[in-house]
């Protein structure tokens, strides 16, 4: 009896150490975690809603889209991707490109001194189109030419199509900020190894598969929450043009960039990117003659995935290639402008 007595007595011992070590906690779901998303071939997941829409996967009532990947869990591992502390603003003069494309008004800006006070100056600016220069595209830019808006919202609550609504504006943007890892694909540099340069007055595109190769030269990986950046080699061609080439560009809207294709929607897709933006016009390739096919609507109108267009990356495409790292914490602050479709995008690159 006494050895049973001990044997219980030991099974109990252990039983209230086992009880004493600490458990290890539950991962709570909150706004705060990376919400687990569908993969492209499995949209829509709302009744109704056109194949490859994302509708309602941040919510019904959602207007960031793929913004709501940069969570603070995905901003501090972003944050560890500082290493040097070197700096680089990816953002043109507003009075660049000259002539402005698309149709737009050149910017006028005046300085002038303020009245009863001498020592001081005050400025304005007049015809400042937001999407002039480097730019973001908010969510309400373009809708689907059949589907419409992003999250289905009717055309009556979304900005600037006439029936008074404000929705899918770049206060939203602004509102949450944009943070987190960027990504440089070096697409100028590639082709260029290759013999082969890119033209601002081109219509070269590049596939899924051309961004993969760079990717794996570079021995870059992505991550889910990742911001992508795409350089061309637009910029650099446009800026080392004459005046003739330039007002060529502005009334021809001819652009290389990313092939505009449901391959490559389903490849951003899956690849969990938060935005994305180039030194282009149109982030995507422009072809008047024989384009079948449109990149915004997939982005902007079905995924509520922002596209930034005609950044300056030279600066940081050269220390990327310098020391062979092509991530970077990217901050982006665009103008808190109630109902407005884009603005610049007051990016900086931090190595």
């Amino acid at each position: 009896m006494a050895t049973a007595r001990r044997k219980v007595t030991a099974k109990a011992r252990n039983r209230m150490a086992a009880a004493a070590k600490p458990k290890p906690k539950a991962r709570a779901r909150t706004a705060a975690s990376a919400p687990r998303l569908p993969r492209y071939d499995e949209l829509p997941i709302r009744a109704g809603a056109p194949q490859g829409a994302a509708w309602g996967v941040f919510g019904d009532a959602d207007e960031l889209g793929t913004i709501n990947l940069l969570t603070p869990r995905s901003v501090i591992r972003a944050a560890a991707e500082i290493r040097t502390g070197r700096v680089f603003a990816l953002n043109l003069p507003l009075n660049l490109p000259d002539p402005p494309l698309y149709g737009r008004g050149a910017l006028r800006h005046h300085v002038f001194p303020l009245p009863n006070a001498e020592f001081f100056t005050d400025d304005y600016l007049d015809n400042f189109y937001p999407q002039c220069s480097s730019q973001w595209d908010a969510v309400g830019h373009i809708k689907h030419p059949v589907h419409g808006h992003y999250n289905g919202l009717p055309e009556t609550e979304v900005t600037g199509r006439g029936g008074g609504g404000t929705h899918l504006g770049i206060e939203n943007l602004a509102r949450h900020g944009i943070a987190g890892r960027g990504v440089l694909v070096d697409a100028a540099r590639y082709f260029e190894r290759r013999g082969k340069s890119i033209h601002c007055t081109g219509t070269d595109a590049i596939a899924v598969k051309d961004l993969e190769a760079i990717l794996a030269e570079q021995k870059t990986k992505l991550r889910p929450g990742d911001i992508l950046l795409v350089r061309m080699g637009w910029l650099k061609s446009y800026l080392e043009s004459d005046q003739k080439i330039r007002q060529q560009v502005a009334q021809t809207p001819n652009a290389p960039g990313v092939e505009g294709s449901r391959a490559t929607a389903r490849w951003l897709w899956d690849n969990r990117i938060a935005a994305v933006a180039s030194d282009t016009p149109a982030f995507e390739a422009i072809n008047t003659q024989g384009m079948n096919e449109l990149l915004h609507p997939h982005l902007l109108a079905f995924f509520g995935m922002p596209i930034g267009e005609m950044w300056d990356l030279e600066a940081l495409a050269e220390d990327c290639a310098a020391d062979r790292r092509y991530t970077f914490f990217l901050t982006s602050a665009p103008l808190n402008i109630p109902g407005g479709v884009g603005s610049p995008p007051n990016a900086l690159a931090i190595k």
